[in-house]
C-alpha cells in the first residue's frame, strides 16, 4: 500500500465551495483502479490549507493509472481552480505501525 499525501492551499474565501466540489470529485477518484481509501483533513492553524491522504495499492496505480486517465482531468476540473498554489504531493510506504 502507498500513501499519497497532498498539501492543498486553497484560495482565501473559497473553502466552502472547494469542499462542496470535493464532495463531487471524491466520487471520481474512488472508482480509480488501485484506489483503497482517502481522507480530506482541514488545517486548524491555517484556514486555507487541507491535507489530502489517499491510499493506493501501488505507486503505479496513482501515477500511471489515475494521473494519466480522463478521470483525473475531470477530478482536476472540479477542484483545480480553487488551488492557490500547485499541490505539494509526496508518496509514502509504511514501515512501522502500532
Amino acid at each position: 500500500m502507498i500513501l499519497e499525501a497532498a498539501v492543498l492551499n486553497i484560495k482565501e474565501g473559497t473553502q466552502a465551495d472547494f469542499e462542496k466540489s470535493f464532495g463531487q470529485a471524491q466520487l471520481i477518484i474512488s472508482k480509480a483502479n488501485g484506489y483503497i481509501s482517502h481522507q480530506l483533513q482541514h488545517c486548524l492553524e491555517n484556514n486555507k490549507r487541507y491535507l489530502l491522504l489517499v491510499r493506493w495499492r501501488t505507486l503505479e496505480d496513482h501515477m500511471e493509472g489515475f494521473r494519466k486517465s480522463d478521470d483525473f482531468h475531470q477530478w482536476r476540473a472540479l477542484i483545480g481552480s480553487y488551488f492557490d498554489t500547485p499541490p505539494a504531493v509526496e508518496h509514502y510506504e509504511l514501515k512501522f505501525e502500532m
